[in-house]
């Protein structure tokens, strides 16, 4: 009798915790279906840009209120600006301009998300540009969008390129449209920018960056980086290269924060104020935006991509 009572807890156990399982599973199989769609959109956008101008290519993507940060430490604000700035590069319109995502992520309410990989500039006399990308995507009418882009050049191209697993959500919520609540994650990621800078001040840039940073984040790096950097722990490294420990030569704050609806994902925009002034005596501000994202909305916010 104690043999078969047993028998039945575990077969009620075993039915119990399947349908657990399976659910696991299938928010898991919707998210990276999420992904995935963000991904096929941006590689669609690439494969018609390689078709025509970068400036055609890169307009029909952007949102209408698109920021990108330009030349003269300033932001293109709107697609009217940004389609000025792309126009006004030499020989932009005669070029072609390919590319392709690397990595991609979404925020659990499948509203918000962002991409980045490696690009190819083709100029009239058939050199290439190498370059790297990031941008964060809005879905509108429910098509995706990029609503924050930049871009950053490298001396060349990598060599191997492999993709980064996808940025999934913990788990996938319907569309919490609530302005209230979402005013309260934006204040929420202001203040962890804000605090990112502040610690900055006390420790140094780069035990910073490590701090405040995932595992899996990535920074485009500069012109000498064929690849992307991966982890905070080595882009705190790039980016305090040169600078003396426990300083930091610039402070920042957001002036702008837009973050998803289940609270899992933003982005802050802002400029970098140099603590110290350049060759010229003056202190020019660098426009920088980093995207942020963290388990759920209880949890700390963590940069991902910059």
């Amino acid at each position: 009798m104690l043999r078969k009572l047993r028998t039945s807890i575990l077969v009620i156990g075993f039915i119990v915790l399947l349908p657990t399982t399976s659910l696991a599973r299938n928010v898991s199989d919707d998210a990276q279906a999420g992904v995935d769609a963000l991904l096929a959109a941006d590689r669609a956008f690439a494969a018609a840009s390689a078709k025509s101008d970068p400036v055609t290519g890169l307009s029909a993507m952007f949102a209408d209120d698109v920021v990108m940060p330009v030349p003269g430490n300033r932001f293109a604000r709107g697609l009217t600006e940004a389609r000025e700035y792309l126009r006004s590069t030499p020989d932009y319109q005669k070029s072609r301009l390919e590319w392709t995502p690397q990595r991609g992520g979404i925020s659990a309410d499948g509203q918000h998300g962002f991409t980045f990989g490696y690009m190819s500039l083709r100029k009239p006399d058939q050199s290439v540009q190498p370059l790297k990308y990031l941008a964060y995507w809005v879905r509108r009418d429910d098509r995706w969008r990029v609503l924050v882009y930049k871009r950053s050049g490298s001396k060349s191209a990598p060599e191997t390129v492999m993709p980064m697993p996808a940025a999934l959500p913990a788990q996938l919520v319907s569309d919490r449209n609530d302005p209230t609540r979402t005013q309260e994650y934006a204040r929420s990621l202001d203040q962890a920018e804000r605090a990112f800078s502040d610690e900055a001040q006390r420790i140094g840039l780069g035990p910073a960056f490590a701090k405040y940073g995932s595992s899996d984040a990535i920074n485009l790096g500069g012109p000498d980086d064929a690849h992307v950097v991966v982890g905070a722990d080595r882009i705190a490294v790039a980016v305090s290269a040169g600078t003396t420990p426990g300083t930091s030569p610039v402070t920042w704050a957001p002036d702008e924060v837009i973050v998803a609806g289940s609270g899992d994902l933003g982005i802050t925009i802002g400029f970098l104020q140099p603590t110290a002034a350049g060759p010229d005596g003056n202190r020019k501000p660098i426009p920088f935006f980093t995207i942020w994202r963290r388990p759920d909305a209880s949890a700390a916010w963590r940069y991902v991509a910059e």
